[in-house]
């Protein structure tokens, strides 16, 4: 539901439309997602891991954010592990009920030693204009 009133160019809670370039095909490939503001910087989070999103986005670099017909292009730049979890407990803090399933029971008011833990098994993307 969330992914079919993104893509008419109604944005919940920061939704979005990622477009990425396949890593092999080239073509473009799309996949809902929760844009995430944090400190002034944005992120994107994979909450279900290592995803093909995510995998093509390594190797892009760049991509697509689009809600309707609004298109931005970004650039990505991939979080190392020990920088991700206040990312993290803001992503929770803000979709838990969306995603809380993902993350086994782990919260925004986890340990930061436990968001550390985790860090491995959620990539992390900061993204800037193009």
């Amino acid at each position: 539901m969330v992914a079919g009133l993104t893509k008419a160019g109604l944005s919940l809670w920061g939704s979005r439309v990622l477009a990425v370039r396949g890593r092999k095909s080239g073509e473009w490939r799309t996949n809902p997602v929760n844009l995430l503001t944090h400190n002034g910087e944005r992120y994107l989070v994979a909450p279900r891991g290592h995803v093909q999103w995510v995998r093509n986005l390594r190797v892009a670099g760049t991509g697509q954010l689009r809600v309707g017909r609004r298109v931005e292009s970004f650039h990505a730049t991939e979080l190392p592990d020990a920088d991700k979890p206040e990312v993290l407990r803001a992503y929770l803090r803000r979709w838990k009920w969306e995603v809380s399933y993902f993350f086994d029971g782990i919260g925004a008011d986890a340990p930061t030693e436990e968001l550390l833990r985790i860090a491995p098994g959620y990539p992390v993307f900061r993204i800037s204009g193009d």
